[in-house]
């Protein structure tokens, strides 16, 4: 079985519904993480890390929506708004400060002008858990899970503003 991520909330190549979206910066979201699920993790997962990450923000790398690490083996879905302050997270997880500047979810919120990508992954790693705190940042996070990672699947969604 292939390892897998979906979401009740949209499919791959769908567009980011409203309730994903940032409430903020020219947006009216509601800023809920969406509900995910993932099945046929590789044999050997330890724990998983959950990430959102929009590589078409115009800073030169990317903008970090979500990180979430820690998450349980066990674990095969997150309900929607689980890295929004609802409950729902694993009690082992933690979320890692965004590019919005603090821990926890940050909805789509692109500049004008070109629909921009948002890359929903999950990782599975071959470690228990990450030696990270809240504060840590998502490159930090991501310089241990390439080095943990035993397989990921990812999902995307679109979303973008008209120039103005």
């Amino acid at each position: 079985m292939a390892f897998v991520l979906t979401s009740p909330a949209f499919a791959n190549g769908d567009v980011l519904p409203q309730a994903q979206v940032y409430n903020g910066m020219g947006e009216n979201g509601q800023n809920l993480s969406p509900a995910l699920q993932w099945q046929g993790a590789p044999q050997g997962t330890r724990s998983f890390v959950v990430t959102v990450y929009d590589p078409d923000a115009p800073t030169g790398s990317g903008w970090w929506h979500w990180v979430v690490a820690n998450i349980p083996p066990t674990t095969t879905s997150l309900p929607e708004g689980a890295g929004s302050g609802r409950a729902g997270l694993p009690a082992d997880a933690i979320q890692v400060r965004t590019d919005f500047g603090t821990p926890g979810y940050g909805g789509a919120a692109p500049p004008a002008g070109r629909v921009h990508r948002y890359v929903f992954t999950v990782y599975a790693l071959d470690v228990p858990k990450l030696d990270v705190t809240p504060d840590v940042s998502p490159a930090l996070v991501g310089f241990m899970v390439h080095h943990h990672q035993l397989g990921a699947a990812s999902l995307t969604a679109l979303y973008g503003r008209a120039q103005r």
